[in-house]
C-alpha cells in the first residue's frame, strides 16, 4: 500500500495535541487523498472519524474491563462446530439488545460447559459497544463481597452499584444454597431493577430448583416470581467444551 511521508513536525504537533494514536494510520491516509485528489475537508473529516472510532473503541474495552467481562467472549469467535443447541432464532433477538431497551431480563440455561457464560459475556460486551454500563458478577462472588459489605460499611454503595447498572449479569446463579441474607438482598436487587433495568441470569439449574435453595421460601418466590415472568428463555444443551479439550482426546 503506497504511504506518503509524515513530516516530524507535524508528529510533533499530534503529540503535543495528544492526537499520536492518527500517526498509525496518517502516511496511509495521506496517500489515498493525494491518489484520490481528496478536498483537504475531507481529508479532516476521514481522520476525526478515524481518531473518534479509536476512541469509541478504547472506551468501549474499558466498560468491558470495568464491569467484569472476559475479553474474549465476544459473539464473533463463538464455535460454531461446538455440540450444542439452542434456539438461534431466540439468540438472534437478544442480541439486538432490544430487551434492554425494553427493560426485560434474560435467563441463559443449560448444563455446565455449553457456552452459557460465554453468550452472557458476549451480550454484556455488545452492550458496552452502546455506552451502557454493564455490571457482571458470578453468583457467589457477589453474595460473598455483599456479607463483607456489611461488615466494612460498603453494602449500601455496592447495592447501588449492583441496582442501578443498564445491564447486570449474575453468572452460576444458585450453585449453592442462599441463606436468608443471600435471599433478602437478590429480592433487593429483583424489585429495585423490575421494569426499569435488564438483568440476565446464568444457570444450571431450572428456575423450580433456584426456589429449592433459597430461604425463607415466601421470599424467594416473591422475587423469583418477578425475575422470572419478566424474562427470555435460552436454553442450551448439548456436550461442555470442556470435554472436547480434554488432552489426549481423539475427535
Amino acid at each position: 500500500m503506497m504511504t506518503v511521508e509524515v513530516s516530524q513536525d507535524l508528529k510533533t504537533a499530534l503529540r503535543r495535541l495528544r492526537l499520536s494514536p492518527l500517526l498509525d494510520t496518517l502516511s496511509v491516509r495521506l496517500a489515498q487523498a493525494k491518489e484520490k485528489h481528496m478536498p483537504h475537508e475531507d481529508l479532516l473529516l476521514v481522520l476525526c472519524h478515524d481518531e473518534i472510532g479509536r476512541r469509541d473503541a478504547q472506551a468501549t474495552q474499558m466498560r468491558a474491563h470495568k464491569a467484569g467481562l472476559d475479553p474474549v467472549m465476544v459473539s464473533g469467535v463463538w464455535d460454531e462446530t461446538s455440540r450444542v443447541t439452542y434456539d438461534r432464532t431466540k439468540l438472534a433477538e437478544l442480541l439486538t439488545l432490544r430487551f434492554i431497551d425494553d427493560h426485560q431480563n434474560v435467563q441463559i440455561l443449560g448444563p455446565v460447559g455449553v457456552g452459557k457464560t460465554f453468550w452472557a459475556h458476549a451480550l454484556g460486551h455488545l452492550a458496552c459497544a452502546r455506552g451502557l454500563k454493564v455490571v457482571c458478577e458470578p453468583a457467589i462472588k457477589l453474595h460473598r463481597s455483599l456479607r463483607a459489605g456489611r461488615l466494612d460499611q460498603t453494602w449500601a454503595e455496592q447495592m447501588r452499584r449492583l441496582c442501578t447498572a443498564d445491564l447486570l449479569i449474575i453468572d452460576d446463579f444458585a450453585q449453592q444454597p442462599l441463606d436468608a441474607m443471600d435471599t433478602g438482598d437478590f429480592s433487593e436487587i429483583v424489585g429495585e431493577r423490575l421494569q426499569r433495568r435488564s438483568t440476565i441470569v446464568t444457570s444450571n439449574r431450572e428456575p423450580a430448583e433456584w426456589l429449592e435453595m433459597m430461604t425463607p421460601q415466601l421470599q424467594a418466590q416473591a422475587a423469583l416470581d418477578r425475575f422470572v415472568n419478566q424474562a427470555h428463555d435460552l436454553v442450551i444443551d448439548g456436550e461442555s467444551y470442556r470435554k472436547r479439550r480434554k488432552p489426549g482426546r481423539a475427535e
